[in-house]
């Protein structure tokens, strides 16, 4: 069994709104096959609480939008990691130091990553005229390195 369709579409909103507030190393895994209780988890850094606050505000926006409100929340009042649940997905914001202390990628690396690329990056590199494919400089080619 993989993540529903409605799990992934929701998952892909929540990182959306977390990397909207900046947030950084934005995960999300299919959790389906090992829990019975949600299909995705998403993982998001953030440098501070106040940061925490903003991602968390922003993701439940984004998802109240959609029509989708938090079955709970945790850990809103410490701000260092806050869950939100939302049954077909998890939204995990953590301080970096809690991030990289409890390495939730590495508890859960068996499950697959939904792939995620943040759409307002990708269109200011567009606009800036930055590619996706580098291109070799004058001097990559003059030294043989391309």
């Amino acid at each position: 069994m993989t993540a529903s369709t409605r799990a992934v579409e929701l998952a892909l909103t929540a990182a959306q709104a977390a990397a909207d507030k900046l947030a950084k190393d934005l995960v999300i895994l299919d959790v389906s096959e090992r829990l019975a209780l949600t299909d995705c988890f998403v993982l998001a850094s953030a440098d501070n609480e106040r940061q925490v606050k903003a991602v968390l505000d922003e993701v439940e926006e984004k998802l109240r939008f959609v029509g989708v409100k938090p079955l709970r929340r945790e850990g809103e009042r410490e701000g260092r990691w806050v869950l939100l649940d939302f049954s077909e997905i998890v939204v995990h914001i953590q301080r970096t130091e809690e991030r990289e202390f409890y390495d939730l990628e590495r508890l859960w690396k068996d499950c697959p990553r939904v792939e995620f690329e943040d759409k307002d990056k990708a269109r200011a590199m567009v606009g800036a005229g930055a590619s996706a494919t580098p291109t070799p400089s004058d001097a990559d080619r003059a030294a043989g390195s391309w």
